[in-house]
C-alpha cells in the first residue's frame, strides 16, 4: 500500500510542479540513483548497480531529448554533448563495475543541478527563455 501511496505523492508533485521545479527534480533523482550505483559498486551488489546506472541513464537521456536546439542553441549542443558523455561514462561504469565514472557523472550533475538552481533563482521574476520543449519533463516521471 505505501508504495501506491508515494506512487501518486510523486504523480502529484511532478503534475503540479513548474517546469524549472521538475528540471532540479530530475537532476536530483539522477544524482540520487548515481550515488546508490556507487554504494552497489562498493557493496558488489551487481543488481542493485545495474538497476540504479539504469535509471540515472534514462534520466539523462531524457533531459537530453528535451533540449530545444532552436531556443538554446550553442548551450542545447553543449550539454547534449555532455549528456551523451556522462551515458557513456554510466555505461563504462557499469560493464567494468567501476566507481571513478560514477563519480565523474554526479559531479557533472552536482554542477549542473547547482548552476539551474541559480539561474533559476535569479531569473525566478523575470520569464527568461527555456531550453527545453514544453511539458517534455513530464514524460520524466517515467524515469523516477
Amino acid at each position: 500500500m505505501t508504495n501506491v501511496y508515494s506512487d501518486n505523492y510523486l504523480k502529484n508533485q511532478i503534475e503540479s510542479s513548474s517546469q524549472e521545479q521538475l528540471l532540479i527534480m530530475f537532476y536530483d533523482g539522477a544524482i540520487r540513483f548515481v550515488t546508490r550505483a556507487e554504494n552497489a559498486v562498493k557493496g558488489n551488489d551487481i543488481e542493485q548497480r545495474n538497476y540504479c546506472i539504469n535509471k540515472a541513464n534514462a534520466i539523462i537521456a531524457e533531459l537530453s531529448v528535451t533540449l530545444d536546439h532552436e531556443i538554446g542553441g550553442q548551450i542545447a549542443a553543449d550539454l547534449e554533448a555532455l549528456y551523451d558523455f556522462m551515458g557513456r561514462e554510466l555505461i563504462r561504469a557499469n560493464v567494468k563495475n567501476s566507481l571513478e565514472p560514477l563519480e565523474t557523472v554526479r559531479k557533472l550533475l552536482t554542477d549542473l543541478r547547482d548552476t539551474w538552481k541559480q539561474a533559476i533563482d535569479i531569473n525566478k521574476k523575470k520569464s527568461a527563455p527555456s531550453f527545453v520543449q514544453g511539458d517534455s519533463y513530464k514524460s520524466l516521471s517515467i524515469a523516477l
